[in-house]
């Protein structure tokens, strides 16, 4: 009777296993179907909007900066050198 009874235990848990495997597998499979399908939306958007991403359909010339304006900005010079060798000395 305990035979049995372990028997059928251990197939039901078997079973179970096995129904649970093939659930993660369907899962797993919906999972990559749905980043299959959000490349592709991706891919089309990109093909639509191709146009937009080459630097041949954009105008920059409006936004040139004229050599002659940086010529009349002032340079600034630091106030004082940075200098770290007393940190580095021993005999302080």
């Amino acid at each position: 009777m305990n035979k049995i009874l372990l028997a059928v235990i251990f197939i039901g848990l078997h079973v179970m296993a096995l129904n649970g495997e093939s659930l993660k597998v369907e899962k797993k499979k919906d999972v990559v179907q749905k980043h299959i399908q959000e490349q592709i939306q991706r891919e089309k958007k990109y093909a639509k909007e191709q146009r937009f991403y080459q630097g041949k359909d954009y105008n920059l010339s409006a936004v040139k900066v004229d050599q002659s304006d940086l010529d009349s900005i002032p340079i600034i010079e630091p106030e004082n050198d940075f200098d770290m060798t007393d940190v580095y000395r021993d005999d302080i």
